[in-house]
This record gives structure tokens, C-alpha cells and sequence, in this order.
């Protein structure tokens, strides 16, 4: 009885703690965002309409301001510590730099100011997850407590960006392993991203959220639909994950084989860029979220939209730009969601929500929040059809990811084995013993 007793004031203190705990951190990653989003309107503003050869000078040498911040600037980071936020939470212990926080923030203004192909998402969770543990830090938390609140920042970075409280929340925790969520971090990252999203609202910061009101009813047939809709958003997010890792090595092989100054690579990308919108609409640098839009209000988008968004996204941050990964995979799915939805004969706005959705599940590896997310940008009636692409990208991208250092809990498929809690980027697949002795049985007696 007094065992019971003693557990139920427990829970409850611990209701109480991250009651306070998650809403300061709320408080201070919403106001956080909501400076850098402000600042970011009013810079892509007045470079929005430059004339075209302004664009071609201005790609290099924001190139070459992101290598000389990124590069003097962490020199200000006197410890052994790395501000990767899935390194800090598996091997930091929830501790990141905290001298360089402003750094990427900054960054990502200069990138997506000037044209370079990234997304907003990433500079607002680093916010969040650097003002989490400085926290944490500054009230001597212990490591476990330290991890909650990182992850509460991720969270509200996520939710005061896009808008999307629920969404944000599982995103923070579901990023961190491969097919493993942690609910005891569930309350923290749910108050944080609600606390967050309610602060941007206060400063004035505007989300767009769509309908699907031509849906009425459910159709086997359809659904059916958005499963090919998924696949085909899996083979574009692979496709999309695949570059920016492949080009993101090539970059550094050329810095040490041509043993270049780092600066100069981000550089070589600006330049690289404004060779390539020589010949690719200049609507696909930036966050071009105008396609995006476009493609979830029904009009055609083109079938090869991907493509080009991922190679410029890819040449980007390959190079040494600093920007966000999840923005993209909103206009990629959207657009190939659109393009395809055309093809298989589905409504084009219903084929851009689910792609946006099956995108998003597949390069993060976050079904769970992808499905949560369609729900607050597009309302529940899609559900079914953007929960069906979702789970079916998930599983097409196999066991890679935009993030090469998220670790993998548990396989996609009986059939697949690799090392427990190794970096996805570094692991390596194998066939299962049950499935190669079937095949041995079966195809050489």
C-alpha cells in the first residue's frame, strides 16, 4: 500500500516537473524560432525578384560566407563536444556546445537568403535542442533528465517551425533510434511542442494548413492508390538520400585530395548552383515552397521535380552550405505525390498530401510523426490514405537515412538483420539466416 502510495506522488511530481521544466523550454525555443522565422521572411523577402544574374553571384559567395562562419566559428568551441543533435543524445549524454549555438542559425539565414537549396526546420531544432540542454546544464541535471530536455527541444523546435504541436512532438523522440519511440518522453516533447507552437503564434509567426474536402467516404480503391503513391515516394526519397550522401562524400574526397581550404568547398557548391539554374528553374533553390503550395492546391507538377530538387539540395549542404533536410522532403513528396498522382489517376491534391507525408516517414524514418503531421496540416479525413503511403514509404527506403547517424533499434523486415544500435550509415544489411536457408532449399538442390 504505501509502495502504491509513494509511486502514485511520483508520477505525479513528475507531472508536475515537466509541467514547469518543458514549458520554459516551450517558452524560450517558440520566442527562439519565431526570431529566426521573422528574420528569415524579411531576408528571402528582399531577395525574392533579383534579377537573374544578381542570383548567379549571389549563390558562390554565400557559399563562401557559410565556409568562413562555419569554419572560424567553431573554433569558439573550446570542448570535445559535437553539436550534432542525435550524437549529443546517444553519446553526449544531452550535453552540446553551447558557445556555438548562434552559429548554424545564422548559417541558414545566409543560405536561404541567398538561394541555396535547404530547409528552415534544422537551424529551429538545433535552437531547440542547444537552449534544452543549456538548461539542463545550468540546473545540474542529471544525463537521463538532460536527455528529456534535448529531445523537448527538438520537439519544439519542429512544432514552432511548421506549425504542427502533435507532429513536432513525436518527431523529437522518433528521430532518435529506427523503429524505437521512448514514451517516457512522450509528456516532456508534448508540452514543449505545444508551448512552443502557442509562442511563434504570439509573435505574429503564420503556418499554412490545407483541406482535402473532396474526399468523402472511404475507397478501397483509392487507398490502394495512395499505397503506389507511397512506394513511388519511397523510390524518390531514396533517390533524394542516396545524392545528398553521395555528393556529400565526393565533396570531401575533392577537399582531400585537392587538399582545399574548407571554406572554399561551400564555394565550389554556390558556383556548382548557378551553373545548374542555367538550365533548372530557379524555382527549385531556396525553400521553394511556391511548389510545394502549388502542387497541394492541384496544380500539375512535373514528373522529374524531384530529381532537381534533391540534386540541388544535395549539391547544397553537400558542399558545405548549412540548411535544413526536412523542408525538402515536404516539396519533394508534394510534388512527386502531384506528378504521379496524375498518372494513377487520383485527385493531384490528395496525391501531393500523401507524398508530403510518405517522404517525410521515409528520409527521417518517422512514420509515426509523418502520420500525425498530414493530420494537422491537411485534417483527419485523409487519414487512412496518407497513413497507407506513409508506412509503405517507410519501408521502401530500407534501412538508410537522411540523418547517417540515427541508429537502428530494430530492422524494417524479418527478412533484414543488422547490429543493434549501430548508425544506420554505418551498418550493414544482411539477408537472415531463415531466409537464406530457404533460398538455399529451394533454388540449388
Amino acid at each position: 500500500m504505501r509502495a502504491a502510495f509513494a509511486e502514485l506522488l511520483i508520477m505525479l511530481a513528475t507531472v508536475l516537473q515537466w509541467l514547469v521544466l518543458a514549458t520554459l523550454v516551450g517558452v524560450m525555443v517558440g520566442s527562439g524560432v519565431s526570431l529566426f522565422l521573422i528574420s528569415l521572411f524579411a531576408l528571402t523577402h528582399a531577395t525574392t525578384g533579383i534579377p537573374f544574374w544578381w542570383q548567379l553571384l549571389l549563390l558562390p559567395a554565400a557559399g563562401l560566407a557559410n565556409g568562413l562562419l562555419l569554419h572560424y566559428g567553431y573554433r569558439l568551441n573550446r570542448t570535445s563536444l559535437q553539436d550534432g543533435i542525435i550524437t549529443a543524445f546517444h553519446e553526449q549524454e544531452g550535453r552540446l556546445p553551447l558557445k556555438t549555438m548562434l552559429i548554424k542559425p545564422v548559417a541558414a539565414l545566409i543560405t536561404l537568403a541567398c538561394g541555396g537549396a535547404a530547409g528552415k526546420e534544422g537551424p529551429c531544432s538545433h535552437i531547440g535542442a542547444s537552449l534544452g540542454a543549456g538548461m539542463g546544464q545550468l540546473l545540474h541535471l542529471n544525463s537521463e533528465l538532460q536527455k528529456r530536455l534535448v529531445a523537448c527541444g527538438v520537439s519544439a523546435g519542429f512544432a514552432g517551425v511548421f506549425g504542427t504541436p502533435i507532429a513536432g512532438a513525436i518527431y523529437g523522440v522518433e528521430v532518435l533510434a529506427i523503429g524505437r519511440v521512448r514514451t517516457d518522453f512522450l509528456l516532456p516533447a508534448i508540452i514543449g511542442g505545444v508551448t512552443a507552437y502557442q509562442t511563434s503564434q504570439f509573435w505574429g509567426v503564420p503556418y499554412d494548413y490545407y483541406s482535402l474536402p473532396f474526399l468523402s467516404g472511404f475507397s478501397e480503391g483509392l487507398f490502394l492508390k495512395t499505397i503506389l503513391i507511397g512506394i513511388i515516394c519511397g523510390l524518390a526519397a531514396r533517390v533524394y538520400v542516396g545524392s545528398f550522401h553521395i555528393l556529400r562524400h565526393a565533396f570531401d574526397r575533392l577537399r582531400v585530395a585537392c587538399k582545399l581550404w574548407p571554406p572554399l568547398l561551400p564555394l565550389l557548391g554556390g558556383g556548382l548552383l548557378a551553373l545548374l539554374i542555367l538550365v533548372i528553374p530557379t524555382d527549385y533553390l531556396g525553400l521553394s515552397l511556391p511548389l510545394m503550395n502549388s502542387a497541394l492546391h492541384g496544380d500539375a507538377s512535373p514528373y522529374l521535380g524531384f530529381l532537381w530538387k534533391s540534386l540541388l539540395v544535395a549539391i547544397t549542404l553537400g558542399s558545405g552550405f548549412y540548411g535544413g533536410v526536412v523542408t525538402p522532403q515536404f516539396v519533394i513528396g508534394a510534388v512527386t505525390g502531384n506528378a504521379f498522382g496524375h498518372l494513377i489517376g487520383i485527385n493531384p491534391a490528395l496525391g501531393a498530401a500523401a507524398g508530403l507525408v510518405a517522404v517525410v516517414a521515409s528520409a527521417s524514418n518517422t512514420p509515426v510523426a509523418a502520420i500525425l503531421l498530414g493530420v494537422e496540416l491537411f485534417g483527419g479525413q485523409g487519414l487512412l490514405y496518407t497513413a497507407g503511403a506513409a508506412i509503405s514509404a517507410y519501408l521502401l527506403i530500407g534501412h538508410r537515412s537522411i540523418y547517417p547517424d540515427q541508429p537502428l533499434a530494430y530492422p524494417k523486415s524479418s527478412w533484414i538483420q543488422m547490429r543493434p544500435e549501430m548508425p544506420v550509415g554505418q551498418g550493414k544489411v544482411r539477408l537472415s539466416y531463415g531466409l537464406l536457408k530457404w533460398w538455399h532449399q529451394r533454388f540449388h538442390r
